[in-house]
């Protein structure tokens, strides 16, 4: 009887519903990497013109950021 009573309890439990998060690969295309300023200047250049493309430096790599930031949150938004 004990037997019996312990199985029939194992039927009646209650279903839990498990959410596990699957990956999903992310089809996002990586932006690309613009030309910075400073690169392209020669060795022993002025400081004017390295300032002016430093500043100039500034602006692209925040743009550039502001591209990989979007393609990331896209990647990590839920489905």
């Amino acid at each position: 009887m004990a037997v019996a009573g312990s199985l029939a309890a194992c039927g009646v439990a209650p279903i839990q519903t498990v959410k596990v998060p699957i990956p999903v690969e992310c089809r996002v295309e990586v932006p690309a990497r613009p030309a910075m300023p400073t690169e392209a200047l020669a060795p022993g250049v002025d400081l004017d013109r390295f300032s002016a493309s430093a500043m100039a430096e500034i602006a692209l790599r925040e743009g550039y950021e502001g591209e990989l930031r979007a393609a990331l949150a896209e990647c990590l938004k839920p489905t």
